[in-house]
């Protein structure tokens, strides 16, 4: 991949979108006026930095403790390479699964799905583990709880 130069203009809006979006109907309307563009054109420049490669996605991040999720479990499965992208599918489907990704297990952990789950406490979360067992057919899974939140927050380049 070229490398790109990167404008001071371009470093300063990239600055502006890589941390936290205000709370409010129109965050890039607010970048927009506070870097002195329009708004249109703002957008038209971040999507420009998308197609080119420069920025991957936007994503966000769920304060589940101030929206009343306590509960919130890493749970681990063992699934059969090619049960993979099936069963991947139909655990992501669950709404209360902000998370699905793979890793490569290890002969002493043989856990390679690895899924993000949320409820109001941990009984929710037994539950929910207990029926993505049940549709999936996976019986090998084990429930890491969050016991305490050390760090989220986003990459900071500029």
């Amino acid at each position: 991949m070229k490398k790109e130069k990167i404008s001071a203009k371009d470093k300063k809006l990239l600055g502006e979108i890589q941390g936290d979006l205000p709370l409010c109907l129109t965050p890039f309307g607010g970048m927009a006026r506070k870097a002195g563009w329009k708004e249109e054109d703002l957008l038209r420049r971040i999507r420009g930095f998308i197609r080119r490669g420069m920025i991957r996605r936007f994503g966000a991040i769920l304060r589940h403790q101030k929206a009343g999720y306590q509960g919130n479990a890493m749970a681990v499965w063992k699934v059969r390479e090619d049960q993979v992208s099936r069963v991947s599918r139909m655990v992501a489907s669950f709404a209360a699964v902000s998370h699905c990704y793979l890793r490569t297990p290890l002969p002493e952990w043989p856990f390679n799905l690895y899924t993000m789950i949320h409820g109001r406490n941990k009984g929710d979360c037994r539950r929910i583990a207990g029926r993505i067992s049940r549709m999936t057919g996976l019986r090998h899974y084990r429930l890491l709880f969050s016991r305490r939140e050390h760090k989220k927050s986003s990459m900071t380049y500029f």
